[in-house]
Order: C-alpha cells, then structure tokens, then sequence
C-alpha cells in the first residue's frame, strides 16, 4: 500500500527509471518555480492582495496630498497674519467713527482724527484680520488684496477724476462728512 503510483507503474514495466526521474525533476522545478502550480493555485489571491496594495498606494498619495495642501494653506495664513500683525497702525485713544461695510453688515471703528484722514485719501487700509479689523498702509493692503482680496475691506482709491462735462465738479464733498 505505501507505493506510489510511479513506483506502481515502474513495477508493471509500463515507465521506465529514466522517465521518472525525469518527470519527479520537472515536478520539482514546476512547483518551484513562481509560475508553477503552486503560484497558480494563489493567482487571484495575489492579483486581490496586488490590487488592495494598490488602491491603498492611491489612497495614501490622495491623503498625503491633501494634507500637504493644507499645510501649505495654513502657512499662507500664518504668512498674512504676520503681515497684518507687523504692519498694523495703532488705534489708540481714537474718538471719532469710521464706518463701513463688512459684507452685509455694517460695522463701525473708532479711529484718530488723522488715522481718519488717512483712510479717507486712501493711504491707509481697513483690512480684516479673523474676527478683528486693523488699519495698515496703502503698501501692505496691496500685497493682502494679491493674496486674498476679501481680506481688504476699505482702500480708497482716488484715481477717477472728474470729467469736464460734470455739473457738479466744483462741489467738492467734504473729508469729514460723517454717515
């Protein structure tokens, strides 16, 4: 009972010695080898277990991209932040108001009488900085409008000149007119 069945064969004179040899060599070479039987019995396993690493590569390049992305947004805030902070005009002791519009909303800052004359000839800025507002130089409100426009929420500029034909281009509107 314990023959195989090649040493069956061998005895009944139907294969002889050199043949099998010759097959147990080329049995033992195909199970070795990485296409062989065994490697074929695997073959949807491995192709699952391929795509699964994959489809996790992807994932981890979307994430990692992702969060490169808000870091990089997080430092740009950081960046106009410090600009703000650095370049901001103190308002202290300011007793006259200045209004203005934040979106829909109307909001009020007291600022000096000179702070005031600054804003209204456009070389001061109101700017926006999170749940604040700051004044700063015409020059910094133009690099934040380039890096963010919203954050600018008053610059005047006063580039437009009055035409010839204006009826009323002798009446000058006053600096302190207050509304």
């Amino acid at each position: 009972m314990g023959n195989s069945l090649q040493e069956q064969l061998l005895k009944a004179g139907l294969v002889s010695e050199h043949r099998l040899k010759e097959t147990r060599t080329d049995k033992r070479k195909t199970v070795k080898q990485p296409g062989g039987r065994a490697a074929a019995a695997d073959d949807p396993a491995r192709r699952a277990a391929a795509e699964a690493q994959a489809e996790k590569a992807r994932k981890d390049r979307e994430l990692n991209l992702r969060q490169q992305e808000e870091a990089q947004q997080r430092a740009r805030e950081n960046d106009i932040r410090q600009l703000i902070h650095a370049h901001r005009v103190v308002r202290e002791g300011g007793d006259l108001a200045y209004n203005f519009t934040d979106g829909t909303t109307l909001k009020r800052l007291y600022v000096n009488r000179d702070q005031h004359a600054r804003l209204v000839d456009g070389r001061l800025a109101l700017v926006r900085q999170d749940t604040f507002y700051e004044l700063v130089p015409t020059q910094i409100a133009l690099r934040l409008r380039e890096r963010d426009a919203s954050l600018v929420l008053v610059h005047n500029q006063s580039t437009a000149k009055p035409a010839a034909d204006d009826p009323y281009a002798e009446f000058q509107v006053p600096d302190d007119l207050m509304w």
